[in-house]
């Protein structure tokens, strides 16, 4: 429906002449007119006061389809780092809504998942700010610590805080619902690996590496991760190595290399194999990893200019191959947020 069909449906649902209408717009009779008769458009800034007037969304005042309006709210919190409360609200009843309703609910799921994980990724950035500044003030206190940790994602001392016990059992329980499905194994054996359960994983990894759709290269990097769980290096370093002798132009295998070498500190092997990852990948557009991985060593060695220099990388691939702009995608005024930080140390 044209939105100046909407308007005069929605005005005579209200019981509202067009003079009361322009009244509480603050605008003339014969704007309404036009609106209704399509000879002229709303001006966006009137949008909101119109839907509020007639107690709606402005997604409904263009009745949009419900995959437009999923595909809306999914570009928009891409695109924001933080969501207003009222927009927060608004797209959380209309999710909690389609689900209540059993309709669209794989979609809905992810979306109403992401919303609150967008509202805590903010909070928590929040809460990092304002826990850092207690913690400066009384530096010998613990007080805000343990925000800061689960904040921003730190370090715990205490296994009994850091261990992945719940995330085993989780997808344990997955595979064992599902054991055809490869990634939930996957997830498996990161969070056994984390905690050096290497038995256990030893044990999954082979029901991983029967199925059909097994990643072929993590069936051999896994071998090594399991290796080193056991705090047996040189055997996990071997196998990286043959594996990657075997394919020296595979992609894959070249940032699995690289991951492996930045896991072990062992930066400037690591820089190596992510460039000759991202070199080689085929795929168009190309994703950030790589790059990511360049920028965090170089800042952890302390060249900071050459980690700004991987930002304007970055910037470029985001904007060339994926053809983001900071309007559109978050990522692009986080990545001129981190140039700017670290030219700030260089």
């Amino acid at each position: 429906m044209e939105l100046g069909k909407k308007i005069r449906q929605l005005r005579f649902k209200a019981g509202m002449t067009q003079e009361q209408l322009a009244e509480k717009l603050g605008i003339g009779p014969q704007s309404v007119s036009k609106w209704e008769n399509a000879v002229a458009m709303p001006d966006i800034t009137t949008l909101p006061l119109l839907a509020e007037i007639f107690g709606t969304s402005i997604d409904d005042l263009f009745d949009l389809t419900a995959e437009q309006r999923l595909n809306r709210i999914e570009n928009r919190m891409d695109a924001e780092e933080e969501l207003p409360q009222d927009v927060f609200r608004e797209y959380e009843e209309y999710l909690t809504g389609r689900l209540k309703a059993g309709q669209d609910k794989k979609r809905a799921t992810e979306l109403i998942a992401y919303l609150y994980w967008h509202r805590m990724n903010s909070y928590a950035r929040k809460a990092a700010r304002y826990a850092k500044e207690s913690i400066l003030l009384s530096p010998g206190e613990k007080g805000c610590q343990w925000i800061l940790n689960r904040a921003e994602n730190h370090a715990v001392w205490d296994w009994n805080m850091s261990n992945h016990t719940g995330a085993v059992d989780f997808y344990r329980e997955q595979v064992e619902a599902d054991p055809d499905a490869a990634l939930p194994y996957m997830y498996l054996l990161d969070n056994l690996i984390a905690d050096h359960r290497a038995d256990e994983a030893e044990r999954w990894l082979e029901r991983y590496c029967s199925l059909e759709k097994a990643n072929p290269v993590m069936k051999t990097v896994y071998r090594a991760y399991i290796a080193l769980a056991r705090f047996d290096e040189p055997s996990a370093d071997r196998i990286m190595e043959e594996l990657l002798a075997e394919q020296p132009g595979n992609d894959a295998v070249l940032f699995e290399t690289a991951q492996y070498y930045a896991a072990k500190c062992d930066y400037d092997k690591a820089i190596d194999c992510y460039e000759r990852s991202f070199a080689a990948d085929p795929k168009r557009p190309r994703f950030t990893d790589a790059l990511l991985g360049i920028r965090d060593i170089y800042e952890i060695m302390g060249d900071y200019a050459n980690a700004a220099k991987i930002c304007d990388r970055l910037l470029d691939l985001l904007e060339q191959e994926w053809g983001f702009t900071e309007e559109t995608d978050s990522s692009v005024a986080a990545a001129k947020k981190d140039k700017a930080r670290l030219l700030a140390k260089a």
